[in-house]
């Protein structure tokens, strides 16, 4: 999937860099249009869909902030966008990124630069199967992690996936499945290791045929089966017994099954992507699983870091779910207090993104305030009461401890790069370096005038 050109529009009022960009565009073989204006560009945004818009921000009519800003209160999906500036208006670009652009470029830039950005997000879209939205979160690790996708769900026979219970193993599974098949004919069919009783195990994975054993009236396809041409998702590998594992071993390797009951066995064509929260190598060497099914399943790995590991989509996520439980409600959207933020950040997340999402969901529910705090979020006050340093004695303790994570999370978001973190707070390297040494945040390099 997504192998065409990405669709371009490009929003440029400036004739020579204009046609240096088409110019470009067309060698790369990328569809495009070229509008001068805003108002042309807000018209063929909202008729067309584009792969990503390239916008300068200084445009005759209308700021091209402003006509983002129209476009996002509109409430329409938009394109990924990526805005030109110059060295002057970096801050009006940082306000941008913070209301939803995807990137920014200052003037003079680099074509190939540029070139690998829109790439870059192209990918993205179809790893998110949106315009532009990341579909696993914004940190590092799983927007490396979601690059990966594509490529993988294209040449890997066989996916295991590991993480502890609640990190979005199935959700990463849906993602391959969206690479690997059409999704419109192919089905995704996921199934629960550990919610299968042993006696039915068989049954429920190969199928049966009619009186096959008491209680079978009629035949049935498995699960096998029923993901012909499409994606097995077998979650909590690591619970199946070990005289099944043999028969799953057969199945996977041969691509076919027989049904309980059956003679002649079934040819099936199906991706597995496999999962577990426990070590399945360790496993082997306790002659709990197999070594041979093991290595079968375990063709590609990919290591899914519990959300405590990754507080940069803590937040991405709960306004995901916010979102989502108001288009439910059809009611007023919700909103998080700055408390709620810190203490959502804070918060280790035992459970991971279940525990997030059952956390945003309970608040939503029961309290009556379009804004939610800590309390609204959090069942028991202790829980709040444990998030360590909000729990502070002073106003200053607390604002500084505010200050301090939200200067780390945009420290991490960019690499640790003091320009780009400096460009997003808005302030200079100088003033940085000096919170950081005020607030007891260990900086990545040593010089506060050069950021290197």
């Amino acid at each position: 999937m997504a192998t065409e050109k990405p669709s371009l529009c490009l929003i440029e009022d400036d004739p020579i860099m204009g046609e240096s960009l088409c110019d470009r565009f067309e060698l790369e073989g990328f569809a495009f249009d070229w509008h001068r204006k805003a108002e042309d560009a807000l018209r063929a945004i909202g008729a067309k869909r584009y792969a990503c818009v390239i916008s300068d921000i200084r445009l005759p009519d209308l700021g091209g902030d402003e006509m983002f800003a129209q476009l996002v209160k509109s409430g329409r999906p938009l394109p990924p966008f990526i805005f030109i500036t110059g060295f002057g208006a970096i801050d009006r670009a940082v306000q941008l990124l913070k209301m939803g652009a995807a990137d920014y470029i200052t003037k003079p830039f680099d074509l190939d630069q540029l070139i690998e950005k829109v790439r870059a997000l192209h990918r993205q879209a179809a790893a998110a199967g949106a315009a532009g939205s990341p579909a696993l979160g914004i940190s590092p690790v799983m927007r490396r992690l979601e690059e990966t996708l594509p490529r993988l769900a294209k040449h890997a026979s066989a996916i295991l996936l590991s993480g502890e219970s609640g990190v979005g193993k199935e959700h990463v599974a849906e993602q391959i499945h969206r690479h690997a098949r059409d999704l419109e004919t192919c089905p995704f069919v996921p199934v629960n290791c550990g919610a299968l009783p042993e006696s039915l195990m068989e049954a429920e994975l190969f199928g049966y045929e009619k009186g096959a054993f008491t209680g079978a009236v009629k035949a049935k396809r498995g699960y096998f089966e029923q993901a012909h041409c499409g994606t097995l998702f077998l979650d909590e590998i690591g619970e199946m017994p070990l005289a099944m594992q043999v028969k799953l071993l057969r199945a996977v390797q041969e691509y076919r099954i027989t049904r309980v009951g059956a003679e002649a066995p079934i040819a099936v064509d199906f991706r597995l992507v496999c999962a577990t929260n426990r070590d399945l190598r360790q496993m082997v060497e306790q002659g709990e699983f197999r070594e041979d099914l093991f290595y079968r399943i375990d063709v590609i790995h990919l290591k899914i870091p519990p959300l405590r590991e990754r507080r940069e989509d803590v937040l991405w996520f709960a306004q995901q779910f916010l979102d989502e439980f108001s288009r439910k409600e059809q009611g007023s959207r919700r909103h998080l207090s700055a408390a709620a933020e810190q203490a959502l950040v804070n918060y280790p997340w035992p459970g991971n993104i279940r525990e997030l999402r059952h956390c945003v969901e309970r608040a939503c529910i029961l309290s009556p305030d379009p804004v939610l705090g800590p309390d609204a979020l959090f069942e028991a006050p202790l829980k709040v009461a444990d998030l360590g340093k909000l729990a502070t004695s002073t106003l200053n303790d607390y604002l500084q401890e505010c200050e301090r994570n939200y200067i780390s999370r945009a420290l991490e978001r960019h690499g640790r790069h003091m320009g780009q973190t400096a460009a997003e707070l808005g302030i200079s390297r100088k003033s940085l370096w000096e919170k950081l040494k005020k607030l007891g945040i260990k900086g990545p390099v040593p010089d506060p005038e050069t950021g290197r």
